[in-house]
């Protein structure tokens, strides 16, 4: 394992998410959590014990709140809540998005106000550790907390349900076996606690947000190198341009697509072919930065998610008391995944419209379709479809998710965020976007051979040296589809063009 990551309860960032989710980070406990944990489960025995109206202590659930619980069927009531929630459907989630969930769902405990034991803490730990994810079906949650989904972990927890042992899906009780653990036992709250937060949602909004992070930077890429094919003007990209308006995100996106394109032939006086290019390209630091205000804005949002107690009831300890909260429900995060999904939307519109414009030879100058064989050839103009067909997924996947209604409870859950299916929408939509930016690519290459510019910029040089490691250069027509999908797999989802572009204008 590369690293450890100390979970606190309170500094979990989306990096260290990923670290454990992708990176084969490990986890571990902070000894001040740990210390924290155990006074808070003190409380909740304390209360417990005495009898003290406490929702989901000794209080039934939901509707059921009114109803008293007997103090001493703490763990009983603990092993119904898991097991008569535990019906979420649909494939399994992927494993890095289960270790996403468990890992913030553990930090969670780490705050404190959950009141779980902590061998349940250290239970999702040794989960991590050894590998053993819980089969978790997708769809369950409607966004009031993730109780459906996490209900599964806590199967796992127990030694009930299904789990994945190294990528093997076989019963819970084989896989903790397998990798000598052995089944948590419960306490008062524990089942409760395990299920009731967001961290399905938060985890799988921190990998997005890293995901989209990229992404933007790789459209960035193909932005810049399009602008060399096209020969684009680039005063729109002036400083002194932005700063008379300077939109949110404007002034990063218009310097990141002037490093891209400094030490070429382009930033010359002169060198632009027109006066006024098409929006996708006049307009891509507006564009492109109104998406990275929009991550701006998911990031805020997932701080108090993955760095706080997400419980209901919280558990105060310095105060001796358990209050109900509605800190389990996350309308902030299923907004802000909104507008990510939206702003990855208009970027991804704007690439597939660059590519369009540089095969549009009364604009680009360049031959229709790039090709240089004449009227029986195509060249790439088919990509426009693909590229449209593209579209057409990613803007249904934008649609908000965030203002749907929804009632259960008998009337008391009265209100959901979707945070959990805005998410994982957004990830369906990385998928697609990153083969629209894969497409830019492939024309803009083609575009620049074309075009011939006497020299281009640092970054754009690196990103066209990469594209051609994957992509030969058009001749005769050939498919081209496996082509744009080979380097959205190879180069830009895995961060192969951008580590190369990015060495390259560093070490310039």
């Amino acid at each position: 394992m590369e690293r450890s990551v100390l979970l606190d309860g309170s500094s979990l960032a989306p990096r260290d998410v990923a670290a454990i989710a992708r990176g084969g980070a490990s986890a571990a406990i902070a000894p001040r959590a740990r210390e924290r944990m155990e006074a808070a489960a003190a409380v909740v025995q304390h209360a417990a014990q005495a009898g003290t109206p406490v929702y989901g202590l000794t209080t039934g659930l939901g509707s059921r709140v009114v109803e008293p619980v007997a103090g001493t069927a703490g763990a009983e009531f603990s092993l119904r809540t898991l097991r008569g929630r535990a019906m979420a459907v649909g494939e399994p989630l992927p494993a890095e998005l289960t270790r996403a969930a468990m890992a913030v769902r553990c930090n969670g405990m780490c705050a404190g106000g959950a009141g779980a034991s902590v061998a349940i803490a250290e239970g999702l730990v040794d989960l991590l550790n050894a590998h053993v994810h819980p089969c978790v079906p997708r769809t369950g949650s409607i966004g009031a907390s993730d109780l459906c989904m996490l209900a599964h972990v806590g199967l796992t927890l127990i030694g009930e349900g299904e789990a994945e042992l190294h990528g093997v899906r076989m019963s819970s009780a084989d896989a903790l076996n397998r990798a000598g653990l052995a089944a948590v036992t419960l306490g008062p709250k524990d089942g409760l606690a395990i299920c009731s937060s967001s961290a399905v949602s938060a985890g799988a909004a921190a990998l997005a947000l890293l995901d989209a992070g990229a992404c933007l930077d790789t459209l960035q890429v193909a932005a810049a190198l399009s602008m060399e094919g096209f020969r684009a003007n680039l005063s729109p990209l002036d400083p002194r341009v932005v700063a008379a308006r300077p939109a949110p995100g404007q002034a990063w996106a218009a310097a990141g697509l002037r490093a891209l394109l400094a030490g070429g032939a382009l930033t010359e006086p002169g060198a632009a072919r027109r006066l006024q290019d098409p929006i996708s390209l006049r307009c891509a630091s507006q564009i492109n930065g109104s998406l990275r205000a929009a991550l701006e804005m998911l990031e805020s949002a997932l701080v108090p998610e993955l760095g706080g107690a997400a419980d209901n009831p919280v558990v105060l300890v310095d105060d001796d008391e358990i209050l109900s909260t509605g800190n389990f429900h996350a309308p902030a995060l299923a907004l802000a995944l909104d507008a990510a999904a939206l702003g990855l939307a208009q970027v991804a519109a704007a690439s597939a419209e660059r590519q369009a414009r540089l095969k549009t030879e009364r604009l680009s100058g360049l031959p229709s379709g790039l090709s240089l064989l004449g009227v029986t050839s195509t060249g790439l103009l088919p990509l426009n479809k693909t590229a449209q067909a593209l579209m057409v997924e990613i803007r249904h996947l934008a649609a908000p998710v965030s203002i749907m209604p929804a009632v259960g409870g008998d009337a008391v859950e009265d209100d959901a965020t979707g945070a959990a299916q805005a998410a994982l929408r957004l990830r369906e939509q990385l998928e697609r976007t990153w083969l629209v930016a894969a497409i830019e690519l492939v024309v803009a290459a083609q575009a620049v051979e074309l075009a011939a510019p006497a020299s281009l910029g640092r970054g754009t040089a690196a990103a066209l040296s990469v594209v051609r490691e994957y992509v030969e250069v058009l001749g005769e027509d050939r498919p081209v589809g496996p082509d744009v999908e080979r380097l959205a797999a190879g180069a830009l989802a895995g961060g192969e063009l951008l580590a190369r572009v990015r060495g390259a204008m560093s070490a310039s």
